[in-house]
């Protein structure tokens, strides 16, 4: 069976080497080609049932730009104007088929507002108060500004998505606003975020909309057909102890203790996140979603004229490709093996069972069949439940109920289902302690336990409200153990 399997992926992966030009790949940091381009690099997706602004929504996130430190000057991290960011919503019958319903698309822009200067991110302190900002809508001491539009493609309506067509088409798809995004959290002059005027640690998140900081405030904007979003620098919600797994110590420690442990390999960094409200009305009564998020690159292909090498393509015109793929959490990290984690991120997952269903099914780590919630690799909500328990909610547990806990949620059914990953993924939820036990994969140093490691909550408190992610870290006080 892997003999076919692996021939049928390596035809596969043939025919798209053809199909897609030079384009590069890139994944998670387990993927091979991933160091060459941060800023198309999914890390996370988040997907879960919300009630903030009003009413109830399908709230999704897609977190870009793995580890970002704090620290560094300038504060220049950002999202890439060349890069094509997509959340992709599949729904009821399409999530089995893993084909998206409905695209929502994120383009940026990024100007400098005086590029005479050597200052690039900054040229004093930043308040981002309403009162304070220029005619442009920035606070005039913020030098990088990046805008960005946000673009529905609902393929129930017969229209398509720029990377949809093979003709370098722009797609037909509805712009829903354009946003702005806030300034990274340098420290001092980003004081907003951060507590002690600035110098100390970022500030906890909060239970109100009214108790968010102006700079998170400011990112937030209010789209057409009731939808919202936010795009900034967020702290890495993901918390686990990679490092262990990486040094093969699936006892995280626990056979030797060690002084590092336990070691939340996240912990300190920041990402760039996209944030999205979307009301149910939009899902038109839909019963189920699934979620994955893509990037995608303008094509690069080199055409000889005369003596002369020219590239073909550019921001406006020429197909894009596909370099970046996520859906659930440790799905090419912990199943797919390293010769198909490139290939992976150039397919959708219409494909998954044919290319990497085995491999859920027979994982090389574990014993269980895990292919129910990872074939295709969507991120499942059951849309018929009540809002998700959030951190800091009554009957909130990181691990759902996957562990005996009560953190269980009714659905139209009247069926009990977990209040968590599996069922969506909460901001909070501790995927690699829910993926192991789901895998059942045991501790070496006591085979009677499924191992874990002991990182259970994240560095930052989670906000409640949008857009749930938390401050990001500060660049004056940022501990990464």
């Amino acid at each position: 069976m892997r003999t076919t399997l692996r021939r049928t992926i390596l035809a596969t992966a043939a025919s798209l080497a053809v199909a897609s030009g030079t384009a590069l790949a890139s994944s998670h940091m387990d993927a091979p080609l991933i160091t060459l381009d941060d800023a198309a690099n999914t890390t996370d997706v988040y997907a879960f049932l919300s009630n903030s602004g009003g009413g109830d929504n399908l709230t999704v996130a897609l977190a870009v730009y793995p580890f970002e430190e704090p620290g560094i000057g300038p504060n220049n991290f950002r999202f890439d104007d060349e890069v094509l960011y997509e959340v992709h919503v599949a729904l009821d019958d399409d999530v089995d088929a893993g084909r998206a319903t409905i695209t929502y698309q994120f383009r940026f822009e990024t100007q400098f507002k005086n590029r005479s200067t050597t200052l690039q991110a900054f040229l004093g302190n930043i308040t981002c108060a309403p009162g304070a900002l220029d005619a442009d809508g920035f606070d005039p001491n913020q030098n990088l500004r990046q805008t960005y539009t946000v673009t529905k493609v609902d393929r129930r309506n017969g229209q398509s998505s720029d990377d949809d067509d093979d003709d370098g088409g722009n797609g037909d798809g509805t712009d829903l606003g354009i946003g702005r995004v806030p300034p990274n959290n340098q420290g001092l002059v980003t004081a907003e975020y951060n507590t002690n005027g600035g110098d100390g640690p970022a500030k906890p998140g909060v239970d109100n909309e009214d108790d968010l900081d102006d700079c998170t405030r400011f990112g937030i904007v209010e789209l057409e057909d009731g939808l919202r979003a936010f795009a900034g620098q967020r702290d890495d919600g993901f918390y686990a102890d990679i490092q262990s797994i990486f040094d093969l110590d699936f006892t995280f420690g626990g056979d030797d203790g060690g002084p590092n442990k336990p070691f939340d390999s996240q912990g300190g960094f920041n990402v760039h996140t996209i944030v999205l409200d979307i009301p149910l009305s939009e899902l038109h009564g839909a019963e189920r979603a699934g979620v994955y998020a893509t990037t995608s690159r303008r094509e690069r292909v080199r055409l000889r004229e005369g003596n002369a090498f020219q590239r073909r393509g550019d921001r406006t015109n020429g197909r894009f490709v596909q370099v970046g793929r996520q859906g659930n959490p440790l799905f090419n990290e912990a199943l797919v093996p390293v010769e198909f984690k490139d290939l992976y991120n150039r397919t959708d997952p219409t494909t998954d069972d044919a290319l990497f269903g085995d491999f859920a099914r027979n994982p090389e780590l574990g014993s269980n069949d895990v292919s129910t919630v990872f074939i295709p690799d969507l991120i499942k909500v059951d849309l018929t439940t009540g809002p998700a328990r959030l951190p800091g909610d009554d009957g909130f547990d990181p691990l759902g109920s996957i562990a005996g806990g009560e953190d269980f949620l009714t659905n139209g059914n009247g069926e009990q289902v977990t209040g968590g990953f599996p069922n969506g993924r909460r901001f909070g939820d501790d995927v690699l302690d829910i993926a192991f036990l789901a895998l059942d994969l045991r501790n070496p140093a006591n085979p009677g336990e499924v191992a874990r490691d002991a990182v259970d909550a994240n560095d930052i408190t989670f906000n409640r409200v949008f857009p749930y992610a938390a401050t990001p870290q500060n660049g004056r006080s940022h501990p990464h153990h």
